[in-house]
């Protein structure tokens, strides 16, 4: 039979560890596409350019813009730093909308995710699509482990204080 304390003490170390590999592989996978697409910002440029979602004159700041942010988020997601989270959420939110932009569109382009011949094609924005929307889900998971972590460190008399169910 399973206790309450038991069954806490279990699942938060799981839940540190999962966070942990979660963090790790969204850091390395944002360090990887920043910088493929900072050691070519004009292939980027071109790409972003055919989803015709910008003026011709910002093309050159997004296309550095974009991977350094990339690049920044990897870096503070993996050393937990704060505002790296959302940042990430806001990242693959943001590509999701532009993905599912092409996809209506009927668009036959790169998705610009990672290197300049990645996924040319329409098959290829649904494939890069889905991707994102697996990463939404792992941010969505370090965000509930936030959650169970920082309701986990609460003490007794603020949760008294605040009415808190546990």
């Amino acid at each position: 039979m399973f206790r309450i304390k038991n069954l806490k003490s279990n699942i938060l170390p799981l839940l540190s560890w999962l966070s942990l590999l979660t963090r790790l592989g969204l850091g390395i996978v944002f360090i990887y596409a920043g910088a493929v697409k900072l050691s070519d910002p004009k292939a980027f440029a071109r790409i972003i350019s055919q989803y015709d979602l910008l003026p011709s004159a910002l093309l050159p700041v997004a296309a550095i813009g974009l991977p350094v942010l990339e690049l920044l988020a990897g870096i503070g997601i993996i050393l937990d730093i704060r505002g790296s989270l959302s940042l990430i959420f806001s990242l693959l939110i943001f590509f999701a909308i532009v993905l599912w932009y092409g996809v209506l569109k009927g668009l036959e382009v790169d998705c610009g995710c990672f290197s300049a011949e990645d996924l040319k094609s329409q098959a290829g924005l649904w494939q890069a699509f889905y991707r994102d929307l697996i990463m939404i889900g792992a941010a969505l998971l370090l965000y509930i482990s936030r959650w169970f972590q920082w309701k986990g460190r609460i003490p007794l008399l603020l949760r008294a204080n605040l009415k808190i169910i546990v």
